[in-house]
């Protein structure tokens, strides 16, 4: 069973990629293995060089002006999120002790929205700000809520959950329009969407190699020029004081080794994948008990491999169950909360009736799918909507 199994929940975690297993390789078999960067002697400068190399690619594949010393390599997208959340927000109050609050959209992921109880601990109250039905957190609701104690605004470039696009670039001007500073979880949307950080002009931004192909080891935060921070780990000063902790450089060469093969090709691959993705929405949606869960998918802005579903009258937790069996690994949400029996709190925020949000599923993949491995998804789960 396992050896035919499909995987069409790529937006929990994805397989290596050949360009990642090959720098694994390359620096399993190098004589600097297992040297730390930091050293002086000549070990350690050659991974240093290494450190500094993948560095450089993963900075270029996030904008053309991103210099190496923005980007801050952490152990995952985890922990990206709460050295923003936590040390943007403890940073910016620091410099103006006025600045006491922080502002989140309601539907982030869960590495975001876990750390609201360590920002109360530290003295900051929070705001949720809720998205329209169709997912979207616009900048007027977003301005409603702002004012000058607000030290962090942080909204998702794109839903982990529905796959929309969120309006970063307008949601960044307001928020630094009230002197707060801006930071984007980006980790669902990077290499699956193009995008410029400079562009967007966030202050700080999230991603994490084991959604594009990389281990799950490795992400990394981006830190423009005058965005202060506090960091949360300390112990030894790596990453220019900004996190402690000898540095992976194995797995930093792989994300730069994703990084590199895949940001060239960004937009070509999401119009091909969007094809795909569009296709398999048509052929569900003609089943009359499947619906999408933002309402008409094909007039929103979405990443290309989600595919969010609900079908009426079904619990996710049995479709998930029976599409397994049949050969099909798919998921009701973010794997970060898979195990909770209360409905998605993304699709909750968004409006969704409960007794729709717990007949969800999340489809998705990137550009390694087999369309015809799509196909004969479509037809087990319109099988099973229609039983």
């Amino acid at each position: 069973m396992i050896r035919n199994m499909v995987n069409l929940d790529y937006a929990a975690s994805t397989p290596l990629r050949s360009e990642a297993l090959k720098a694994l390789q390359d620096y399993d078999a190098a004589p600097y293995a297992g040297a730390n960067p930091n050293s002086l002697h000549s070990l350690g400068r050659q991974a240093a060089r290494q450190l500094e190399a993948a560095r450089r690619s993963v900075a270029r594949s996030l904008g053309a002006r991103v210099r190496p010393d923005q980007l801050v390599f952490t152990g995952g997208g985890t922990e990206a999120n709460l050295l923003a959340l936590v040390g943007i927000a403890e940073g910016v109050r620091t410099r103006d002790g006025n600045r006491n609050r922080v502002v989140l959209s309601a539907i982030e992921h869960d590495s975001v929205l876990d750390n609201v109880a360590v920002l109360k601990r530290m003295g900051f109250s929070v705001t949720h700000v809720a998205p329209q039905r169709d997912g979207i957190v616009s900048p007027d609701a977003l301005a409603k809520v702002l004012d000058e104690h607000v030290a962090l605004v942080s909204c998702q470039i794109a839903n982990n959950e529905t796959g929309v696009v969120q309006p970063v670039k307008e949601l960044a001007a307001l928020a630094h329009g009230c002197g707060a500073k801006f930071h984007s979880d980006a980790i669902q949307g990077y290499l699956h969407i193009p995008f410029d950080v400079s562009v967007l002009g966030v202050d700080a931004l999230s991603i994490a190699g084991h959604k594009v192909g990389a281990p799950v080891s490795i992400g990394a935060l981006y830190l423009s020029a005058r965005t202060p921070l506090t960091p949360q780990v300390y112990g030894g000063g790596q990453e220019s004081g900004r996190r402690a902790g000898t540095q992976d450089v194995r797995s930093a060469m792989a994300f730069a080794a994703v990084a590199e093969a895949l940001s060239p090709h960004v937009a070509q691959d999401r119009v091909r994948v969007q094809r795909l993705s569009d296709k398999l929405y048509r052929d569900l949606l003609a089943c009359p008990r499947i619906h999408a869960t933002m309402g008409d998918p094909f007039s929103m802005d979405r990443l290309p491999g989600i595919v969010s579903i609900y079908v009426e009258g079904a619990e996710s937790e049995d479709l998930i169950l029976k599409l397994d069996a049949a050969g099909f690994a798919v998921s009701a949400g973010s794997a970060c909360s898979s195990a909770s029996l209360d409905p998605s709190h993304v699709l909750s925020a968004m409006g969704l009736p409960r007794n729709k949000a717990l007949g969800a599923l999340r489809i998705s993949f990137d550009d390694r799918v087999d369309s015809r491995d799509l196909d004969a998804f479509a037809e087990a789960l319109c099988s099973l909507a229609c039983a």
